[in-house]
């Protein structure tokens, strides 16, 4: 019998087996991963193991110097994301992990994704093979490509456009407007947002425990007098639901921003059909969820007077750089000098602005 990709043996175990004879030699065993598109790979590294004679070897020389594919089935095994590892596998294979290096990883980047942004080829080969490699114990830093962190937003909502659709929210759903809100007071991303818990909440201290986002701790926010308002409300709706927001990101969501907007410009919104609605032309089209999180620390800058470091202290960036950002948020405080500057002894006069005629009618 060939080899063939079998599933799980049991209910103590995720993973797939490779089970059957090739070329004369017994083989079942393990493939070390619940994923099938990866365990049909291993299944074809033991078939080339068998016909180089090598088999039965694999253990000593993954210990010593293993392959690309070890590394990353030994990276999957350790319930890290597979988002985007088939496609590495696939290029690298049995390469020694030890010989990928910045110019091979620059080659696959172009190689497997050559009509895409650096800030893809990035997320899409740069940082996965960073985790395999790294999980695989060899240390290497990896030089991301340029623009790697895509394009910077700075763009955020002035108060009245803001309250605006926040209102339009609150009249399609209070616990979509109470969503937004939650974006624009704390600031955390939109995922992070959605992850909150009632057991999160402390209406009676003022503060609300953020779940982790990119890696970053545990931290606790300040609710203003809007929040501590609406979400008392909010749980009193859900009773017993553990999540404060029951939706998970996706198109329903994106609607439902689009259909505020919308409707706080007086627009009517197109139905939501999967893949056959597309958000009509708007002044607004370029508000997203990420925009509430801007608008937080811009008004925190603007109104709230933050400096730099107070926003990377908040626990909503992990660095200054990032932060630093929203400087542009207030306006530099020379320019109140502008004043000084010397004028003419004698303005000159404006001249009378031209008359309009009446249209015939």
């Amino acid at each position: 019998m060939p080899l063939k990709v079998i599933p799980p043996r049991n209910a103590r175990t995720k993973n797939f087996y490779i089970r059957g004879t090739y070329l004369g030699i017994a083989v079942d065993q393990s493939a070390g991963t619940d994923k099938q598109s990866v365990a049909r790979k291993v299944k074809e590294r033991i078939e080339g193991e068998i016909e180089r004679g090598a088999y039965g070897q694999r253990a000593e020389r993954d210990t010593s110097s293993p392959t690309f594919l070890s590394a990353a089935v030994s990276y999957l095994e350790a319930g890290k994301s597979a988002r985007h590892v088939e496609h590495l596998i696939d290029y690298f294979g049995e390469t020694p992990a030890a010989e990928i290096d910045q110019a091979a990883i620059d080659k696959a980047a172009m190689t497997l994704h050559p009509n895409v942004t650096n800030a893809s080829r990035n997320s899409y080969v740069h940082t996965p093979v960073s985790a395999i490699l790294h999980h695989a114990g060899i240390d290497i830093i990896i030089k991301r490509p340029p623009g790697a962190k895509g394009r910077v937003v700075n763009d955020w909502l002035p108060p009245a456009d803001a309250f605006g659709i926040l209102a339009a929210a609150d009249a399609i759903d209070f616990e979509f407007g109470t969503l937004l809100a939650f974006l624009l007071y704390t600031g955390p991303r939109i995922n992070g947002a959605l992850a909150l818990t009632a057991a999160d909440i402390n209406v009676g201290e003022a503060n609300a425990w953020a779940r982790p986002q990119k890696g970053q701790p545990h931290n606790a926010v300040r609710l203003n007098d809007e929040l501590r308002e609406r979400l008392p409300y909010l749980l009193e709706l859900i009773g017993d639901r553990e999540r404060v927001f029951r939706w998970h990101y996706g198109g329903q969501l994106k609607h439902l921003l689009t259909r505020s907007k919308l409707a706080y410009l007086g627009m009517p919104c197109p139905q939501r059909r999967p893949n056959k609605w597309r958000e009509p032309p708007n002044r607004l089209k370029w508000v997203t969820f990420h925009i509430w999180r801007h608008t937080w620390a811009s008004w925190m800058r603007r109104y709230g007077r933050l400096s730099t470091d107070d926003l990377a202290d908040s626990g909503n960036w992990r660095d200054r750089r990032s932060a630093a950002r929203y400087v542009h948020a207030v306006p530099d405080g020379l320019w109140d000098h502008v004043d000084r500057l010397p004028l003419p002894a004698d303005l000159p006069a404006l001249p009378a602005p031209p008359k309009r005629e009446d249209k015939a009618s």
